[in-house]
């Protein structure tokens, strides 16, 4: 089974990027199952609910969110009622939405989960705990395990990384918006990268006008942050190749598309 992940869709550039190229990505890899972290997607933080549907008309199957999962307050108002639309797990107990959802790819059930870091972030839950409860319960109910890690600190999740391997079919990383060259099967044949990368305006910080982030960085004053309207963009991803038979990875590869980097990889 081959499964496309679309790293971080920023805002506007991320959406046009994304409704540009999915297909055709799609095709070419022959993806049975596409995953895309929305969580940026609504002007840079949070999602609403016809942008999500929108992630879907154009070919995602699933949703995936992070820290800006409620930036938008609309979000409270249907999380409950979708089924591809995955938050967080190690929010605390009596939050909306869920932290893992299935998916069926003909035959084979796919367990989705979504965790977020602690370090450099808002203090939540223990994700390795959480997601320790949510790995027992996916591997009764379904074939292969994908997993989001929304985190800063690339230790931590390498970490996670190294926890799951042989448990989880593919640990990826999102949240810092540029892609590590570091994809790999680890020894127990769980896919890995530290992050898959950003889906958004190109020439910018992180996908918001670099000149702000700049004149924070020189005054140290508060800057307020926009994403540029531009139709120079990234689209970053990888795709995983796994054994729908015993759940286990084959191969990682990255997807970078961009100006200077026109090819699928």
């Amino acid at each position: 089974m081959k499964i496309l992940f679309i790293g971080d869709i920023v805002g506007q550039p991320g959406r046009q990027a994304l409704q540009q190229q999915l297909s055709q990505l799609k095709r070419q890899h022959r993806a049975d199952l596409t995953i895309v972290n929305g969580e940026n997607a609504a002007h840079g933080k949070g999602i609403t609910k016809k942008i999500y549907h929108q992630i879907l008309e154009w070919g995602a199957d699933i949703v995936t969110l992070g820290n800006h999962a409620w930036d938008k307050r609309e979000i409270f108002d249907f999380i409950d009622e979708t089924e591809t639309l995955v938050r967080p797990a190690n929010f605390p107990e009596g939050t909306p939405g869920k932290g893992m959802q299935f998916v069926n790819v003909g035959k084979t059930k796919v367990a989705v989960i979504n965790a977020q870091g602690r370090t450099f972030m808002n203090p939540i839950d223990d994700p390795f705990t959480v997601v320790d409860g949510l790995m027992e319960q996916a591997r009764k109910q379904a074939d292969i395990i994908f997993v989001d890690f929304h985190a800063e600190a690339t230790s931590e999740k390498q970490a996670m990384g190294w926890y799951l391997d042989g448990r989880a079919s593919a640990v990826v990383g999102t949240h810092t918006h540029i892609q590590t060259s570091d994809n790999r099967i680890l020894p127990n044949r769980t896919a890995y990268i530290t992050d898959v990368g950003m889906t958004g305006p190109y020439n910018s910080i992180l996908g918001v006008d670099k000149d702000a982030v700049i004149r924070k960085f020189k005054t140290g004053l508060p800057v307020k942050f926009d994403v540029p309207e531009t139709d120079q963009t990234v689209l970053s991803g990888v795709v995983v190749d796994v054994d729908s038979k015993t759940g286990q990875a084959n191969r990682i590869d990255r997807i970078l598309v961009n100006d200077d980097h026109m090819n699928f990889e």
